[in-house]
């Protein structure tokens, strides 16, 4: 288990938001995941996907499907500095690219909230995603 797994299981486990199961069992989650680019024209500058899934409370923390485009693929979030109820994670890129950006989490009693805000290099241009998790109950596995 790396050190990343073992420290968001330890505190991810007081979240009151994740619920009362082990950091490892599955909930049903509903996730809304917005992406805004505030230098599009207006109809283009935002997007909100909502979904129900199972996820573990780790599955959350790796969550932010802009971290799967071909553009990010060398960047992944370093290790979370957990100080007053939110979690900030540098994004850690290998490239010569110059992209550089953070992310944080908020455990909330009702939900759980992570923001990614993106700067690309060599560009002037910014973007964020940003996804909330709502715990609706038990995970049924079919």
């Amino acid at each position: 288990m790396t050190p990343l797994v073992r420290l968001a299981s330890a505190c991810i486990g007081v979240a009151a938001a994740a619920g009362d199961g082990a950091p490892n069992s599955p909930v049903l989650y509903e996730v809304v995941t917005e992406t805004g680019m505030p230098h599009l024209e207006e109809n283009l500058r935002y997007t909100t996907t909502r979904e129900q899934r199972c996820l573990t409370r780790h599955d959350l923390l790796s969550s932010f499907p802009i971290l799967q485009h071909e553009s990010l693929q060398d960047c992944s979030l370093g290790r979370p500095d957990a100080n007053s109820g939110a979690w900030r994670m540098p994004l850690l890129c290998t490239g010569a690219h110059g992209t550089t950006g953070r992310a944080q989490w908020r455990f909330g009693e009702r939900s759980i909230v992570g923001l990614l805000n993106v700067k690309l290099g060599g560009k002037n241009m910014t973007f964020y995603q940003r996804i909330t998790a709502t715990p609706l109950g038990e995970c049924v596995r079919q």
